[in-house]
């Protein structure tokens, strides 16, 4: 009973787990893109240390050689895995910086539940159709209303090292007339390298 219950729960186990490497990854792409000096960079360089990983694991499962004629023949959306694929790695390295990874990831998980539920509606790419219900739509409201959440809670820290009260919507707006004359700018700026130098003083 017990082995019976494990191997039905192993594939929920592989699934957390690869779920709980994707932050690693976005943060992981984010970061080798910075170093390589294009958020591209990081993209190709996931892509490849992959293919590393994949490969070995090929042989070691005795894999027999891929059959392309069978895949050339089959509907053209068999190949744009790779290509949202390339997306989706690009996407990570250049916006995980701005968004923080619960950002990133939970907009990801908030679009993929959107064209999931569309494509399940349809039938789309061989998938027996599910018809959009009450119940469906509210749980995708959910998650977008939590997507809207975190990026709102995001949105309002501070970036890494920057003082408290230093953000430009903590600054006159430059609408207001006195703002904009020379003398009041050049304060406020002499104001904001005094208050940076004291918050780096301390």
């Amino acid at each position: 009973m017990f082995s019976k219950t494990a191997l039905s729960l192993w594939p929920v186990g592989v699934a957390l787990l690869a779920g709980a490497g994707i932050p690693f990854q976005a943060a992981s792409n984010a970061a080798v893109g910075r170093a390589l000096g294009h958020p591209f960079w990081g993209a190709i360089t996931s892509l490849l240390i992959s293919a590393m990983v994949i490969l070995p694991l090929l042989g070691a499962q005795r894999a027999s050689a891929p059959t392309i004629s069978t895949a050339l023949q089959g509907p053209w959306w068999l190949w744009v895995g790779g290509i949202f694929g390339a997306v989706y790695v690009s996407g990570a390295a250049a916006v995980t910086p701005k968004l923080g990874a619960a950002g990133f990831l939970v907009c990801v998980v908030a679009g993929q539940m959107v064209v999931a539920m569309v494509v399940d509606h349809f039938g789309w790419m061989g998938i027996a159709p599910k018809p959009v219900t009450l119940l469906r739509l509210a749980g995708v409201a959910l998650i977008l209303g939590g997507a809207l959440l975190v990026h709102l809670a995001s949105a309002k820290q501070p970036e890494p090292g920057q003082p408290a009260g230093t953000t430009p919507t903590d600054w006159p707006q430059a609408g207001n007339a006195s703002w904009q004359r020379p003398s009041n700018i050049r304060h406020a700026v002499h104001t904001e390298i005094s208050r940076n130098r004291s918050a780096s003083d301390v």
